[in-house]
């Protein structure tokens, strides 16, 4: 297939873009300067500028672009995550509705961050939205994509959980003080955080590309929901070094501001129903062998 995808140099773009092309298909990169690549094609979400016509006759695409959530959540931040998310998404579904030889599916992100702080109530892809800036941003993004499904676009809306990964994202920036023994359970630890391996995010895109009958929400995470705690254990015992320190809630706040209690401290146990009522196997379903996969040496 013929498969057009914005984010492609994230981390998980990057990752799909390489598992696309080892199974046939070829990759089409909407990107800022289209001048390095055939068959790249230009768009600016900010200025809400596309080259729509390098879109006619793709046959799916996926969405990932947007400002990264690891960072300190000031009123500039939030309003620069808000944006490149919404901004693109409505410019990517314009141009998509708009295409006379228009793509079977689009894959746009979403994340677990719709659901807002539930405590231990499990959360599937029936449950409603919570409350708070991410849950409101997540309503928001998914909503910006609806010219697609009025178009007759099949649409689909992965939320991720934390992604696993030793090259990038939240991973990346525990290991080196885990690694120092400074590393423990963030706030009470009782939280549940949700996560998945990189590879299963690859492996749910591409089942939910082929997958004719996924539309709407799926859950992309791990089937075994785990707490803070679990997960800070699981992580210390990866790397070979305790995990004890508990990190304050007060410190988390003082170094990502809002982000600590809205992605940080919630409690989000969330379940992939969908997609395990679809068949979908999951790689590495298991968090101890996702973490030492994640930070094998490559």
């Amino acid at each position: 297939m013929r498969i057009a995808i914005t984010g492609s140099h994230g981390l998980i773009g990057s990752a799909l873009a390489v598992a696309l092309q080892a199974r046939g298909d070829r990759v089409v990169r909407l990107v800022r300067d289209a001048s390095g690549g055939a068959g790249d094609v230009a768009w600016d979400p900010a200025g809400g500028h596309i080259d729509a016509g390098g879109l006619e006759g793709v046959d799916a695409v996926i969405h990932l672009a947007g400002e990264s959530l690891v960072s300190r959540w000031t009123a500039e931040q939030k309003k620069k995550i808000r944006e490149s998310r919404l901004l693109g998404t409505r410019v990517l579904a314009d141009a998509l509705a708009g295409l006379h030889a228009r793509p079977r599916v689009m894959i746009g992100a979403s994340a677990v961050g719709y659901y807002g702080d539930r405590g231990d109530e499990v959360l599937t892809e029936a449950s409603g939205p919570g409350t708070g800036f991410l849950a409101e941003l997540c309503r928001e993004w998914e909503a910006a994509a609806s010219p697609v499904r009025a178009a007759g676009i099949r649409l689909a809306h992965p939320r991720f959980g934390i992604v696993l990964a030793g090259q990038g994202g939240v991973l990346a920036k525990m290991a080196p003080v885990f690694r120092l023994g400074a590393g423990g359970p963030l706030g009470h630890g009782r939280q549940y955080l949700p996560w998945i391996a990189l590879d299963d995010v690859v492996g749910a895109i591409l089942f939910a590309v082929d997958r004719s009958d996924l539309d709407g929400p799926i859950n992309v995470v791990a089937p075994k929901p785990v707490t803070n705690r679990e997960f800070t254990s699981a992580l210390g015992r990866a790397l070979g070094r305790p995990a004890l320190i508990p990190v304050p809630a007060a410190a988390l706040r003082a170094l990502f501001g809002e982000m600590a209690d809205e992605a940080l401290l919630t409690s989000e146990r969330v379940e992939p129903a969908r997609l395990a009522g679809a068949g979908y196997v999951f790689r590495l379903p298991d968090l101890d062998a996702a973490l030492r996969h994640a930070l094998a040496p490559a």
